[in-house]
């Protein structure tokens, strides 16, 4: 876990340079407006489809109706904001990790050389695929969060799959070689899910949430750029 510390610590001393903002509020900003106007135009919708089938048609059939509606509420409004939450995490990935690779990797990684490949196309494949598993996983384990606790467990689980399926690859693409990217996601892959889980922690809390996605950008680019280093041999730096 310390490498998760050094990356977190790193990120957060990151956020005193104004360049950094720019990058962390615009991803979410886009796509909190866009989902909030969905909302509001087809909420109700969504709510009555969430209504019509299981696991709350099986609440409602128990005669507990009120309870089925506010369900159908909860769950509406957290499939409105976890796809604000998504399409962020997939703008951040696309757009905002190459950004801060040019700024973040010169400043404090220059001894690492670029020996990948900068793969726009690779990118939004990574993306897209990441979210259909998502999205497949997420709908299969939706009537489960019905027992107690698990509607708190899944959402940060599957956030937590998210980031690290989208981020680590993205945040080595331009300075691994493929070796190096599947030895680091193979060697590291449970503390990639920790360092995914922070802002998968993050996007609950209110207002905070909002810079969540590219602040998982940012920590991804701080673990991933490490661990390359620390794998070629490099100097650890511990701050």
């Amino acid at each position: 876990m310390e490498q998760v510390l050094i990356a977190l610590g790193r990120s957060t001393r990151n956020l005193g340079d104004p360049r950094i903002w720019f990058h962390l509020v615009a991803p979410m900003a886009l796509s909190f407006l866009v989902w909030v106007a969905l909302a509001v135009w087809q909420l109700a919708g969504l709510i009555n489809l969430l209504e019509q089938g299981p696991p709350l048609t099986w609440v409602s059939a128990w005669g507990l109706v009120w309870l089925a509606h506010g369900l159908a509420v909860m769950f509406g409004w957290i499939l409105v904001f976890s796809a604000a939450y998504v399409m962020a995490t997939v703008i951040a990935g696309i757009w905002v990790v190459p950004a801060l690779l040019n700024l973040i990797a010169q400043q404090q990684y220059g001894e690492l050389a670029r020996l990948g490949r900068d793969r726009f196309f690779d990118s939004v494949g990574n993306s897209l695929w990441g979210l259909l598993v998502f999205l497949v996983g997420w709908v299969l384990t939706l009537p489960l969060w019905l027992i107690p606790g698990v509607a708190l467990v899944a959402p940060l689980f599957w956030l937590s799959w998210l980031n690290r399926r989208i981020f680590s690859r993205d945040c080595l693409a331009v300075h691994a070689t493929d070796d190096e990217r599947r030895r680091i996601e193979n060697e590291h892959g449970g503390r990639l899910l920790a360092v995914g889980a922070v802002p998968a922690l993050m996007a609950h809390v209110p207002l905070v949430g909002l810079i969540a996605p590219s602040f998982a950008a940012l920590v991804f680019v701080h673990y991933c750029l490490e661990s390359l280093r620390r794998l070629r041999g490099g100097a650890v730096v511990s701050q």
